[in-house]
């Protein structure tokens, strides 16, 4: 088998994706071929493959830092939240059924162990190293008898494990021994050591406390991370991460035109690969902000009505918050308005969904004639076509059906015949994920938002979205390379985690 690593977090968002795609891209520019993995993903920013399989976008992220095609075997569990108890349960790419939080720990996970180490055991005899990612905490010990993607899967597949933690949170120390402390004498062993991330200052301030925590835990550092801004790049639990009144904007450069372009995207429930709009806060010139009020809409020159897990809930929330009416004005005084997906959905006249909410018959907002019908099988693809005179990719992920009865075409084929999506004046919806990663789309698209807004922006006719992802994953790589001790990395990934190292009591309860 090849080389393999698993990096482990002392707390969800301590930085394990970040920290193993420039893991993937420090190797792939040393000439390793190298491959990305997470046994089990919650998520609802999610990616379709080339085959037509769901994985997380993290993974096909990471995927993009190791230069190779993502594929179901870097995935094979996804888990898409629809409430706090529930989520939609993808294996192997494919929707398989909705299931409770107690149902799947109850049984269903470790039935799917066999089916994960597989798919890591196939990953690994493909390629020269496999860097696994976990999730969560691997010390959560109410769950550990059914774990199969932190510790289950490290003793399973004999991978050293890495641990991340965020000290830009505090009680790095503290996370870093209570970890391992609480793990068995048999998960221990495999434990190899620590990497900081998210540090501000001055290292030689920190090495007293690394030195002891060695001498505590007989286990090393690997490295220290600086902080730097812009890296939290597709984020992946939508259900947890709470994007109201962030804002996403370009640091490339200043606005070409005399204006700059605001977006508002409505914060709604459950939302959906919300890095959809990452693409126009790369635009120099152009700043998006994560809503949930009415009046926040009103300076706005484009209203962004993202995906949802849960079109219904999203579409009662909007309308609770008075959000509703606020779009239905702009739409109504041809001020831009962009639906995608589930967004798209809500836009139209109605919706009969006895598949996601079981709600029945449900009343749109009524600006698109569009009729919307919820399918048991999912619609998984990665089409292309043609909008506004440029080229279009994208990716669609969806249960909805839309029967467009009027407007224009938004997305054509070569020929002019409809593809996806309806356009009525000013306000625009697709079932596209990542059509305005097009660069030329996307300029085209944002042109005729500052016309219509009124607005002197200009896009930057050299803005390159797959060449900003690309820096960005360099700039990932680069962390590991300059501030991780990257022979010791490589010899642990090589030759697994060092022998020897010592028990630290308690350990997991019996």
């Amino acid at each position: 088998m090849s080389g393999g690593l698993l990096v482990a977090g002392t707390t969800s968002d301590a930085g394990k994706s970040v920290v193993t795609a420039g893991i993937c891209r420090w190797l792939v520019r040393q000439g390793v071929k190298v491959a990305p993995f997470k046994a089990q993903n919650m998520s609802l920013n999610s990616f379709v493959t080339r085959e037509g399989a769901e994985i997380g976008r993290a993974q096909a992220m990471q995927a993009q830092a190791a230069r190779v095609e993502p594929t179901a075997l870097m995935n094979p569990v996804l888990l898409k939240p629809g409430s706090d108890r529930s989520s939609q349960v993808v294996l192997m790419g494919k929707p398989v059924g909705e299931m409770t939080a107690r149902g799947y720990h109850g049984g269903r996970q470790q039935q799917l162990l066999g089916t994960v180490l597989d798919c890591l055991a196939e990953l690994r005899g493909t390629y020269d190293a496999v860097i696994c990612e976990g999730a969560g905490s691997p010390a959560e010990i109410n769950l550990r008898r059914t774990d199969i993607v932190n510790m289950g899967i490290a003793r399973n597949a004999r991978l050293p494990v890495l641990v991340v933690g965020d000290i830009d949170r505090g009680g790095v120390f503290a996370s870093f021994f209570g970890t391992v402390a609480l793990l068995s004498p048999e998960d221990q062993e495999f434990v190899a050591g620590f990497l900081v991330n998210k540090f501000r200052g001055d290292v030689s301030l920190l090495e007293p406390g690394l030195d002891m925590l060695h001498g505590l835990t007989g286990r090393r550092t690997y490295g220290v991370l600086p902080f730097q801004h812009g890296l939290g790049i597709d984020e992946e639990d939508g259900l947890r991460v709470s994007l109201r009144g962030a804002v996403r904007e370009s640091t490339v450069s200043s606005p070409v035109g005399e204006d700059i372009l605001r977006v508002a995207v409505c914060a709604i429930p459950l939302m959906s690969n919300f890095t959809d709009v990452d693409a126009l806060a790369a635009e120099p010139g152009v700043v998006v902000r994560f809503v949930d009020r009415a009046e926040e809409l009103s300076d706005a020159d484009l209203v962004v009505i993202p995906g949802t897990r849960g079109t219904v809930k999203a579409l009662e929330w909007l309308r609770e918050r008075g959000l509703a009416d606020a779009v239905a004005r702009r739409a109504a005084e041809g001020r831009p308005v962009l639906g995608v997906c589930g967004g798209f959905q809500i836009l139209g006249e109605h919706i009969e969904d006895e598949v996601e909410s079981r709600e029945g018959h449900v009343d749109g907002l009524g600006i698109l004639p569009v009729r919307v019908r919820f399918a048991r099988e999912k619609t998984l693809t990665r089409p292309v076509g043609e909008a506004l005179g440029e080229r279009v990719e994208g990716y669609e992920i969806h249960h909805g059906v839309a029967d467009v009865t009027g407007g224009e075409a938004f997305i054509s084929d070569a020929d002019g015949h409809s593809l996806d999506g309806c356009r009525v004046g000013q306000t625009w919806g697709t079932h596209w994920h990542g059509s305005l990663e097009s660069d030329g789309f996307r300029r085209a698209f944002l042109r005729e938002v500052a016309a219509a807004a009124g607005r002197r922006f200009v896009p930057a006719p050299d803005t390159s979205f797959a060449a900003l992802r690309e820096e960005q994953l360099d700039r990932l790589g680069d962390l590991i390379e300059q501030h991780a001790d990257t022979d010791a990395l490589w010899r642990l990934i090589e030759s697994g985690a060092p022998q020897g190292l010592p028990f630290i009591p308690p350990g997991a309860p019996a």
